[in-house]
């Protein structure tokens, strides 16, 4: 276990300039969407329905500490290397939890808390939360290790709100509320970011405005659309204009998915860069009980409009076989031993209903 920890840590820790994501959350009147591009050297991936009900344990962590639960919530999440490590995703309360990485992010040292990794952090939070205010008490019982690359979170729930989630000085750093005036993260921390978009002038009209910093000027793109939605009247849906959101942030050559989450009616969106058309699949149509089948959807088909019903049974031979697939194509930035491979496949066996 240590071994396969040791491989997830070496995964997300190739060149950071990579993992350029952005995020974003819309509230307008009701409407709630969720939106990320996710930039990578491969675009391989599954949607996964993941059961509630399920009985799990943390992989061992260097330090030795574990922590088991049952999940509660059913989610659907978008993975590459493996099924529980997910990117991010969405589950069935709303709760959506999305990654990115944050160069200068410092975990907290070793303590009474049992750790997790940075894929399974977000896999917990969906089997275990229903909004923004949960996520943010299990850090209480739970840690990531520090031994973990970089990254941060933006995570929102139902009920409109959302919270920046980042890991400073050794402690977990929060925005949300008022401290969290528009809900957007790339790749800076976010205070630096929201504090260059202010000195701008860009949200009070300067469209002169330049940035040096790659991850602070998608920063600001994406702030300034999000604002110009919430303040103007349009007859674009909700989904559409956060499409074009993403389209503006996106990066030429590493941007491999763009996902939108309507959170107001349990849906998803997404598109990838080989297979352009939107595919939509919905909450509603899914069985996420802990008997039901383990099911998933691979991304980049040439499938248009709703999706839902071609889902296929999800065997360790496919779980492999994506695995195996993320690491060719993502090789020269990583390297994963075959036999890592077939172990991490091998982790999704281990859990069962209670």
């Amino acid at each position: 276990m240590k071994q396969l920890l040791a491989v997830l840590i070496v995964l997300l820790a190739g060149r950071s300039s990579l993992v350029g994501c952005t995020t974003f959350f819309i509230n307008k009147g009701g409407q709630l969407a969720f939106g990320r591009n996710y930039d990578w050297a491969t675009d391989a991936g599954f949607v996964t329905k993941n059961n509630r009900g399920l009985s799990k344990t943390s992989f061992q962590n260097p330090e030795g500490i574990t922590t088991s639960w049952v999940s509660k919530y059913g989610s659907l999440t978008f993975n590459q290397y493996g099924k529980e490590f997910p990117m991010g995703g969405m589950n069935e309360k709303g709760l959506v939890v999305e990654l990115m990485w944050l160069d200068g992010s410092q975990y907290p040292k070793a303590d009474e808390r049992a750790t997790v990794n940075v894929l399974q952090w977000v896999q917990y939070q969906l089997d275990n939360c229903s909004t923004i205010d949960e996520v943010i008490a299990t850090d209480k019982h739970i840690r990531i290790g520090a031994e973990n690359p970089p990254l941060h979170y933006l995570v929102a729930d139902a009920r409109g709100k959302a919270a920046t989630i980042e890991f400073l000085n050794g402690k977990m750093e929060v925005h949300k509320g008022n401290d969290l005036p528009i809900p957007v993260l790339a790749n800076t921390d976010y205070a630096t970011s929201a504090k260059a978009v202010k000195t701008s002038g860009m949200l009070n009209g300067n469209k002169s405005a330049t940035f040096k910093d790659n991850s602070i000027e998608r920063f600001a793109r994406a702030c300034a659309m999000v604002n110009e939605f919430q303040q103007k009247d349009t007859k674009q849906s909700i989904i559409d204009y956060s499409f074009d959101i993403l389209k503006n942030v996106a990066q030429s050559g590493w941007t491999r998915w763009s996902i939108v989450y309507d959170v107001s009616n349990k849906g998803i969106y997404f598109k990838t860069t080989r297979f352009s058309s939107v595919k939509s699949i919905s909450f509603s149509d899914f069985d996420f009980g802990c008997n039901s089948p383990v099911i998933a959807l691979n991304m980049n088909q040439s499938l248009k409009g709703k999706v839902s019903n071609e889902f296929k049974p999800f065997t360790k031979e496919l779980n492999l076989q994506l695995l195996n697939q993320s690491a060719e194509e993502s090789k020269k930035e990583v390297t994963i031993s075959e036999a890592d491979r077939i172990r991490q496949a091998n982790y999704a066996e281990l859990i069962g209903c209670k």
